[in-house]
């Protein structure tokens, strides 16, 4: 069995529903050497009860209780109390393959420091999640990572889920300063090993109808990071603002619509969801 100690962070609101299924899914893990931290974020449904009942069955599970103070929070908590090397954040309604953390495990031992997986949805949606090919650059332009990724806590630095982000996009904030600060060795596994589950309500299917909290959660990781994006993207940035003026002007923007350089500076834009 590989020595490395694979951390999984699952923090949990109000999810006792879901809460088994995904408990299930990290016992029945082939690969043994992990923990799981779970933290009840201020629940007020039988999660209390439910994670107790993992406790027993299993020492790997840990219980840890807190009032409800957002799911960056919660998980930079059980990041904190991890003892491995090794951090993949689980969410309480999602779940993993059984083979996940053993291919990880293997992709680790062959000298890569992130690892993730080709994912799907499940719940009141189905199908396989667009995810591409790792790249910073495209990173930088819309989130290609889903939150349950391998990563290494010493390359992360002491840098943290952002509890700013209250609506939504703290994981993809968080991918950004990751690799902003170090050089990263990325495998996708070629297999759907990663479950997130689409519910009637969600927290991010409300951050989606809302776009204006969706707005605001972007602009304020865009300003967060504009070191980075203007040193990584120089030009493509100054695009951005450049369609974020054209767009104000109404009643220019009708004329230039047909321009070369608007199609190409509308589909910059486009990117980063403007």
């Amino acid at each position: 069995m590989s020595s490395l100690l694979i951390s999984i962070i699952v923090p949990c609101y109000n999810q006792a529903d879901y809460l088994d299924e995904c408990l299930q899914s990290v016992f029945d893990q082939q690969y043994q050497n992990w923990e799981c931290i779970f933290i009840n974020d201020g629940s007020t449904d039988d999660t209390e009860e439910l994670a107790l009942k993992w406790i027993q069955k299993d020492s790997r599970f840990q219980y840890f209780k807190q009032e409800n103070s957002g799911v960056a929070t919660a998980r930079n908590f059980g990041i904190e109390k991890a003892r491995g090397k090794w951090i993949l954040p689980l969410d309480g309604d999602d779940k993993i393959s059984k083979n996940l953390l053993q291919i990880a495990a293997e992709k680790i031992e062959e000298g890569y420091d992130f690892v993730y997986s080709r994912a799907e949805y499940f719940g009141n949606k189905s199908g396989e999640i667009p995810l591409f090919e790792f790249s910073f650059e495209r990173l930088l332009h819309y989130n290609i990572l889903c939150s349950t990724s391998l990563f290494n806590k010493e390359k992360a630095n002491n840098i943290c889920f952002d509890p700013n982000l209250k609506h939504g996009l703290e994981d993809w904030d968080f991918w950004i300063s990751y690799f902003s600060q170090n050089s990263h060795k990325v495998f996708k596994i070629d297999e759907v090993l990663f479950q997130y589950r689409i519910k009637e309500i969600s927290r991010n299917q409300i951050v989606n109808n809302e776009m204006d909290k969706m707005q605001e959660s972007k602009d304020y990781i865009f300003k967060k990071h504009e070191k980075t994006y203007l040193k990584y993207l120089g030009s493509y940035y100054d695009l951005l603002t450049e369609i974020k003026l054209v767009k104000q002007e109404n009643a220019k923007l009708s004329k230039i619509t047909n321009s070369m350089k608007y199609k190409f500076i509308a589909k910059i834009a486009q990117l980063f969801g403007r």
